[in-house]
């Protein structure tokens, strides 16, 4: 749910975090056939006259030695930026908590009566809806509180046409248990 709130609210944060987790892989497949190729350089050279001599062995550790050199300093750049990313990201936290909340209380709605039963994808079509259609905030916290209460109301709204009358007081009960213990718990 932080992946989706985030792709939505910054997708160009969220297109520079995926870019960093791929960039980060890339670097780490090329360290481990730099890896393989000094290892295999070396165990190509049987004795200690051919590892001086060997040309070959020479060019690969200089080569490995410049690109991880490269590489390392990708890695504190991309460091630096995953970390203000993940900043970021903190701070709506509060917002994939209470969606998870909500995921599982709905889910548990089929303790109830078996025909409630509600998927994943429509969840997150739902919640996709919440964010784009809630209020803007000036501050992060203001839009994190903004989107909590629309979601929410969203999703109660959508649940209750969907329920027998007679259940519905229960799932209000259900629902303000979750948000009301889930959030506190978090709190404590």
């Amino acid at each position: 749910m932080l992946n989706q709130l985030v792709k939505l609210e910054f997708p160009e944060l969220q297109a520079q975090k995926e870019e960093i987790v791929a960039s980060n892989a890339k670097n780490a497949k090329i360290t481990f056939d730099l890896e393989n190729k000094i290892l295999f350089a070396l165990s190509d050279a049987s004795e200690i006259m051919d590892l001086l001599k060997d040309d070959n062995l020479i060019d690969v550790l200089a080569d490995s030695k410049k690109i991880s050199s490269e590489i390392e300093e990708q890695k504190k750049i991309s460091d630096v930026a995953e970390k203000q990313i993940d900043e970021t990201r903190e701070n709506f936290r509060t917002v994939a908590y209470r969606a998870s909340l909500l995921f599982f209380c709905i889910t548990d709605l089929d303790n109830i009566d078996p025909m409630y039963q509600y998927s994943l994808q429509w969840f997150q079509r739902l919640f996709s809806a919440g964010v784009r259609n809630s209020q803007p905030g000036d501050e992060t916290e203001e839009r994190v509180k903004n989107v909590n209460t629309y979601f929410t109301l969203s999703l109660y709204q959508n649940v209750c046409r969907l329920l027998f009358e007679a259940h519905k007081l229960l799932f209000s009960f259900l629902l303000c248990m979750k948000i009301l213990f889930g959030e506190n718990s978090v709190n404590m």
